[in-house]
């Protein structure tokens, strides 16, 4: 079997991942972390055994993968959110450092201050990591989620099983799935918000692997608001008084979103910046 030393392996990884397309400073730190996974090595073996050998075949199909623009979580089948571990399949998007913004919001300064979080509700769950973070944080709050696939679902209760939380999961559209009666402290959504005119701008990682249901907006034509405006017309009915709609919304669309919070009767409407100074989220609250 052919063997090559680590830093060798190390040196040869990141070059091909380079040549396929990845940055080479983001290409070095995968190559690592495929390199620990595949070899099963800490961190610390990793830096202080660079001539340790290794069999090279171990890693083929992993570095075949990745040079393939297959995104890194779903090769590992784990990506971390607000310090959790989530699995990820190509069944759920991949969650995202900025969708943390959106957990802050219900649970920092902006969140309803009516005696508490009694009742959360995610909309489009994926993965889970919004519902189950919020679980989490929120002990004493009955948590909600919907999503329109049975497959995301599916992978939202491992990990709320893996994670010792309940949460309700719902299979259905928006609010359709849930009780006529049940109402909510807070809603929160992720929604598909990249119009389809806006596929040839995407990653490869993004475009062909990451399931398009939870990417774009499904109108015919779609400009990446039609989800909010769903939501502006159908969640306000469904918050307690003075509870909390907050969404995830795209680059550019944080004052067309709280334009529409408003005319749907939403009061203090806020938005929320990321770390790179972009719009990153939109609340209102109901009177």
């Amino acid at each position: 079997m052919p063997t090559v030393t680590l830093s060798a392996l190390l040196t040869d990884a990141t070059t091909r991942l380079t040549a396929a397309g990845i940055p080479t400073a983001e290409a070095r730190t995968e190559a690592r972390v495929l390199i620990q996974h595949a070899f099963s090595l800490t961190r610390e073996q990793l830096i202080l055994r660079p001539d340790a050998e290794l069999d090279a075949t171990f890693l083929e199909p992993w570095l075949l993968r990745r040079a393939g623009r297959e995104p890194l979580a779903y090769i590992l089948g784990e990506r971390e959110f607000y310090g959790l571990g989530f699995r990820v399949t190509p069944a759920v998007l991949i969650p995202r450092p900025e969708t943390e913004h959106l957990v802050e919001v219900v649970t920092g300064p902006l969140a309803p201050d009516h005696g508490g979080i009694h009742a959360v509700l995610d909309i489009g769950t994926g993965s889970g990591c919004i519902a189950i973070t919020l679980a989490k944080l929120l002990p004493d709050a009955e948590v909600w989620a919907t999503d329109i696939s049975e497959a995301a679902l599916e992978i939202a209760r491992e990990n709320a099983a893996r994670h010792g939380v309940h949460v309700e999961f719902c299979l259905g559209d928006l609010l359709a799935p849930l009780p006529p009666e049940q109402c909510f402290t807070v809603i929160v959504s992720n929604p598909p918000y990249i119009a389809p005119s806006e596929t040839s701008t995407l990653e490869p990682e993004v475009r062909d692997f990451e399931p398009h249901t939870a990417l774009f907006d499904p109108a015919l034509g779609g400009e990446g608001l039609s989800f909010y405006r769903r939501l502006a017309r159908e969640a306000p009915a469904r918050l307690l008084p003075g509870g909390l709609l907050a969404v995830e919304v795209g680059q550019g669309q944080d004052k067309a979103v709280a334009r529409l919070w408003r005319d749907a009767g939403l009061v203090d409407v806020a938005i929320t910046l990321d770390l790179a100074g972009i719009g990153r989220v939109v609340s209102g609250t109901k009177l």
